[in-house]
């Protein structure tokens, strides 16, 4: 039976919803002082930078924190000398804007989401939405991921392109904040995170996956 254009819409909604959800949920993973430090140890930043591992993790921590609780002044220093340069604290202030813009959307996100899911009540068209959703995201990241794989540095430089300003985004190797967040951190924290994104994809679709079709009216 054809759902109608309203079932249509609801169902996309649903889905897009709950694909932002699943990657805002997977990004939270990360966003944390514990993983950016063992990452950093990782791939060397403080040999990079020249500072020692706990004046890494302290200027690290403060940049954290003025990116998720502000003021976003990025003005962290060391033995009384700024870290980072102006270009630098303002591409900082540019990945903030970002950052809480997709925080906003994923707060939409999430409302719908629970709205809707009051108002299906469980039916299945709502739980296929969800499923295919999950299944259509992992897809995607599958396909990111093996396009990533082979030219990491150009898809990490059209992200770049796509949510900041030309030019704003160039730093040369003897920045501090390319030392401090290095290619292999990005490389490594990416591969993680489409990890964990195909695994809440798969939890979520296997959860989602046992539907019904819905009582019809007229049984006969």
């Amino acid at each position: 039976m054809n759902p109608g254009p309203g079932r249509t819409i609801l169902g996309l909604l649903v889905g897009l919803s709950t694909m932002i959800t699943i990657v805002a949920l997977a990004v939270l993973v990360f966003l944390n002082p514990v993983w950016v430090s063992f990452e950093q140890d990782r791939s060397g930043a403080a040999t990079l930078t020249g500072f020692d591992s706990a004046t890494v993790h302290a200027v690290t921590n403060s940049i954290l924190h003025d990116l998720v609780f502000g003021p976003p002044d990025f003005a962290v220093t060391v033995g009384k000398v700024a870290v980072l340069g102006a270009r630098e604290r303002a591409h900082m202030v540019d990945v903030r804007s970002v950052f809480f813009a997709f925080g906003a959307l994923a707060l939409l996100a999430l409302l719908i989401l629970g709205n809707l899911a009051i108002y299906a009540r469980r039916r299945a068209w709502f739980r296929r939405a969800v499923r295919r959703a999950a299944i259509v995201l992992a897809i995607l990241v599958v396909v990111l991921g093996a396009l990533a794989a082979i030219a990491f540095d150009a898809v990490f430089e059209t992200f770049h392109e796509l949510f900041f300003p030309a030019g704003s985004f160039d730093f040369a190797a003897n920045s501090k904040l390319i030392q401090l967040f290095p290619d292999q951190f990005w490389f490594e924290t990416s591969l993680l995170l489409a990890v964990v994104i195909l695994g809440l994809s798969g939890l979520i679709a296997v959860l989602a996956s046992g539907v019904r079709d819905e009582p019809s009216l007229n049984p006969a």
